[in-house]
């Protein structure tokens, strides 16, 4: 932007100095050759004074003729009697029209002659003046030079003035991209301090009103979502009641798992929606995530009669998400296979590292995909996969990836992999 708005600066300054320029080089090379005449014409004067009338000697008029030939310029004095005083010259046209009585100037062969009739009373002489092209031409070109370094000159203190406006002007532009960048990031602090233009700054303020903005009402999700913890606790008091007076023993036991399980998962959901935006992103061992889950869901799975098959890499598979955010979308999307597909439907998690990325990966055995993008939120359908995925594709993009949906490998079934790239190691 800083160089764009320099050239544009540069490209109108240009305009207005060659509208400016070429005139006055024009009028440069004018005003020399109007010199050059008009020196010429005071010689012939000065030499007409003795070339007509009676009296006048011709030892005097070659003597004015002399002492004007010690230029460039060349005097030539055509008199009545065909006699010529001076550098002898073949007599021009111009001179035939001169004799007529009529002065003028004319152009001929190497530059200008100047014709100045005097009448006498034998006649009327010619006084003829050749003004050659150079001295027409004398010190033009070092004018045009003069104008060209001026015209560079203020070409030059046009660019630099303009890259001050410019950088001044980029450097907002700049403070605002970059904040625009942070508050995209989730760094809900970034602020901008409005300058430039007023149009700039003006969007600085709005810019800052609308992270003000997201940040209160991210806040008020927070709290509304903190507030699950107190319409909870008495339900979950309440279950835990009932799994107490069960008189299985075992199964007490396992109910009562399940219920620390849900009080565990509600606690983190609450922590979870108290962090602020501006935590440094989590980090989780892809296999380890999926060997926990593998676990968890295990019971049920057996409990339906199920297959559950767990595949993970033999070395660490680092992805940049915690690992309950992690857990959390690797739920959901079990869950919709225990949803969306028959009982005895077995399913595989597995984790793969290829180039750089890694793919969690739960497949299952089930009737297939329904036609649509169920990734999308509201969208769901009667196949092996449906609700939640959502949830799973934010996750996947929160970790710099993304979610894929396809038909599993085999015949039928059903495939969604969340595509991640593999964390740096900690330096």
């Amino acid at each position: 932007m800083r160089g764009l708005l320099v050239r544009y600066g540069v490209a109108m300054a240009a305009v207005v100095l060659i509208s400016f320029l070429v005139p006055l080089g024009l009028l440069s090379r004018s005003l020399t050759a109007d010199r050059a005449i008009a020196a010429a014409r005071q010689d012939a004067q000065s030499v007409a004074v003795f070339a007509g009338g009676p009296g006048q000697s011709d030892t005097r008029l070659a003597a004015a003729v002399l002492d004007v030939n010690d230029g460039d310029r060349r005097t030539t004095v055509f008199r009545p009697d065909g006699t010529i005083v001076g550098e002898h010259v073949a007599a021009s046209p111009a001179v035939e029209l001169a004799i007529l009585g009529r002065a003028l100037t004319a152009r001929t062969d190497g530059g200008v002659e100047v014709l100045l009739p005097v009448g006498g009373t034998a006649g009327v002489a010619v006084v003829r003046t050749f003004v050659p092209d150079a001295m027409l031409t004398d010190g033009v070109l070092r004018s045009w030079a003069v104008l060209a370094g001026v015209g560079a000159a203020l070409l030059a203190g046009a660019a630099v003035a303009g890259d001050r406006v410019a950088a001044r002007l980029s450097r907002s532009v700049q403070d605002l991209a970059s904040v625009a960048d942070r508050l995209g990031t989730g760094d809900l602090e970034a602020r901008v301090v409005p300058s430039g233009p007023a149009e700039v700054a003006s969007v600085g303020v709005v810019l800052n009103s609308l992270g003000e903005r997201v940040a209160g009402l991210l806040a008020d999700e927070r709290e509304a979502v903190a507030d699950l913890s107190h319409r909870l606790r008495t339900p979950i008091t309440a279950l835990r009641l009932d799994v107490d007076l069960l008189g299985d023993p075992e199964e007490r036991e396992r109910m009562a798992a399940h219920v620390d399980d849900l009080v565990s998962a509600v606690d983190e959901a609450i922590a979870t929606a108290r962090r602020r935006g501006t935590s440094s992103p989590g980090r989780s061992d892809a296999g380890q995530v999926v060997e926990d889950r593998g676990r968890f869901w295990r019971v049920l799975a057996v409990d339906q009669g199920r297959t559950i098959r767990v595949q993970v890499p033999d070395v660490p598979a680092p992805v940049s998400l915690a690992t309950d955010e992690l857990g959390a979308a690797l739920d959901v999307l079990v869950d919709n296979v225990f949803r969306h597909t028959p009982p005895r439907t077995g399913f595989t998690l597995s984790v793969n590292v290829v180039g750089g990325l890694v793919h969690i990966e739960v497949g299952d055995d089930g009737p297939g995909l329904p036609t649509g993008d169920l990734a999308q939120r509201g969208r769901s359908g009667a196949g092996s996969t449906g609700l939640g995925l959502d949830v799973a594709r934010r996750t996947a993009e929160r970790g710099g990836g993304r979610l894929m949906i396809r038909p599993a490998a085999g015949a039928g079934g059903a495939s969604v992999t969340l595509e991640l790239p593999e964390a740096l190691a900690k330096p």
